[in-house]
């Protein structure tokens, strides 16, 4: 078993982002240490695949702004405003 190395690093964060960070933790039942390390993993490593990365371009570009909005009212509803 990989045992990984780690090492500690001091931050200068505003106390209303840590006091946030501290609230989601708690909310996941993680400590702050574990539950920020989640985070800057994710962000570091996180890439988006092609079909995700399309879809951002996509709706950073606004074509579908004029398309029709979907009936919600029920799943039928909007099976068929989805053209299924």
């Amino acid at each position: 078993m990989d045992i990984a190395l780690k090492k500690n690093q001091s931050f200068r964060l505003p106390v209303d982002l840590i006091d946030r960070l501290k609230q989601l933790a708690k909310r996941q039942n993680r400590s702050l240490n574990n539950y920020v390390e989640t985070l800057l993993l994710d962000a570091a490593y996180h890439e988006p695949n092609a079909t995700t990365l399309a879809a951002m371009q996509e709706a950073e570009s606004g074509a579908l702004r004029n398309e029709p909005a979907l009936d919600l009212t029920s799943i039928q509803a909007m099976e068929k405003s989805m053209g299924l």
